[in-house]
């Protein structure tokens, strides 16, 4: 699969059939995520697969959202923000938030690309998804994500036009000034 069909076919999926992934596959994907870009080449993402059906089920409580407990796995996105706070100060936590996302987005293309089906979940009570998972109360839970196989087909959603999100030299200019041309 080439990079624009991943990033163009890629959506939430809510509903998962009972076929189980395999646990491997969902480790590449994890991998895929040390490739994105971090702050001074400081590391701050924890990963935690999730297969036990009863810590599921206290995910999907937690985020209040029962197609979760459908998943075969979940994979809990957590960052230790310490050495990059200690590096960049009160910058550090801002770059976290965004080499969390460039990584998460790295992660969600390769579960795209081997065919399986996730949704970001990004609504949850912290403290029962630390609790659940023995997470130290210094990590930030970023996110969850289900994983499984997509059952059924979900309808594809209509995306923003680019023209409603582009502008050109400054904000709310939508119009690209041509290039000057030199006289010779």
């Amino acid at each position: 699969m080439n990079l624009d069909n991943a990033i163009q076919k890629r959506q939430s999926i809510r509903k998962f059939s009972s076929k189980k992934p395999d646990w491997r596959d969902i480790i590449e994907c994890i991998d895929t995520a040390r490739y994105a870009p971090m702050a001074g080449n400081i590391f701050t993402l924890k990963f935690i697969v999730v297969e036990n059906k009863e810590k599921i089920q206290k995910l999907a409580d937690a985020a209040q959202q029962p197609f979760i407990a459908k998943a075969q796995y979940v994979v809990v996105v957590c960052t230790d923000s310490s050495r990059t706070v200690n590096a960049y100060e009160e910058r550090g936590e801002k770059f976290c938030r965004q080499q969390a996302g460039a990584a998460i987005e790295n992660f969600l293309l390769k579960i795209e690309e081997k065919g399986l089906a996730t949704c970001w979940i990004g609504y949850f009570v912290d403290r029962m998804i630390k609790e659940a998972l023995s997470i130290p109360e210094n990590l930030e839970v970023e996110a969850f994500f289900p994983i499984g196989y997509e059952q059924g087909k979900t309808q594809k959603k209509r995306k923003i036009l680019l023209d409603n999100i582009l502008y050109f030299h400054k904000y709310g200019n939508k119009r690209m000034k041509p290039l000057k041309t030199l006289d010779v």
